[in-house]
């Protein structure tokens, strides 16, 4: 199959590179565009007594997860197109950016840390659902 638009699943870590990495040696032959998806951490679950300060604490968190999918970007050897910045239920997101943006591949890593635990949960959730790939990367050990 020729891959016009993948999707990588990135997570505020180093193995993000890693995968990034992986997903540009598909995508490069192909002459294929790369969008990024990733969570950024919801203040919320850290700290119930914020309360005001809530919004400013998500801003902060945003601006944070913006500034890391940047450096990432930067450090591609690779053009990145769109990136999104999502709360909530990965697969969600990941579903209704399939869909509106074309994706034919979503690249997820599968590491025990906690986000790519939930990314390789989310896939399952993205195999059943979505008309796309997804292509779950083996990052322990890299």
């Amino acid at each position: 199959m020729r891959y016009t638009h993948l999707l990588v699943a990135v997570a505020v870590a180093p193995e993000s590179q890693r995968l990034l990495e992986k997903a540009i040696t598909i995508a490069r032959p192909l002459n294929a565009r790369i969008s990024l998806i990733t969570l950024a951490a919801d203040p919320e679950l850290y700290n119930h007594f914020a309360g005001p300060m809530l919004e400013n604490i998500r801003e902060v968190m945003h601006e944070e997860t913006r500034i890391f999918l940047d450096k990432l970007i930067e450090k591609a050897d690779y053009p990145v197109g769109q990136t999104f910045i999502c709360y909530g239920e990965l697969s969600e997101h990941v579903l209704n950016v399939c869909r509106k943006h074309d994706v034919d591949l979503v690249v997820c890593g599968n590491h025990n840390h906690s986000f790519f635990s939930r990314a390789s949960c989310s896939a399952k959730s993205v195999v059943s659902s979505s008309q796309a790939d997804v292509l779950l990367v083996a990052l322990a050990g890299d």
